[in-house]
């Protein structure tokens, strides 16, 4: 997947939001933070860790939903650091299950706040197209998924969210 035209839309909406909100912080850790909380609500709704429950995940809607969640600030991330110069989805991690994946994402995502290389950013990538692959989203679901995303997120900045 080229990433350019996602890394455009999201500078777009970064900049929209940071004139809307009246923001003049540095918001990377933040970034950070929600990036991590959007992992574990995508967690969550695949219950892949959830050993003491039968219930199965959540519907494959909600759980697409919720990885754009994460690549909304993924990308974001990306660009604070200048690190939008990532053209292609770097390969996915391979022969991890789903726990493991989560667990290594998680890692990697903080190995990025400590030092934001474009290889520790790299490696955040490889960790989410190895959940794209887990959860059997392709690339052109994940790219619909994150432009009806963003709308969604100009609304609700229109709507005072």
């Amino acid at each position: 997947m080229k990433l350019q035209e996602l890394f455009k839309m999201q500078a777009e909406l970064d900049r929209f939001i940071q004139s809307n909100q009246e923001i003049t912080e540095d918001v990377f850790r933040k970034k950070g933070l929600a990036l991590l909380v959007e992992l574990a609500e995508l967690a969550n709704e695949t219950r892949c860790f959830k050993f003491w429950s039968t219930k199965g995940p959540s519907e494959r809607s909600v759980i697409l939903e919720e990885y754009v969640d994460s690549i909304h600030f993924l990308l974001s991330l990306g660009i604070e650091k200048d690190l939008n110069t990532l053209e292609v989805w770097p390969d996915p991690v391979v022969g991890k299950g789903m726990t493991e994946l989560f667990l290594s994402t998680q890692k990697a995502i903080q190995e990025f706040l400590e030092n934001y290389s474009m290889s520790n950013f790299m490696e955040i990538w490889s960790c989410y197209g190895g959940l794209a692959t887990a959860l059997e989203f392709s690339y052109d679901e994940v790219l619909e998924a994150y432009i009806q995303k963003n709308k969604t997120n100009y609304d609700r900045q229109h709507d005072g969210y």
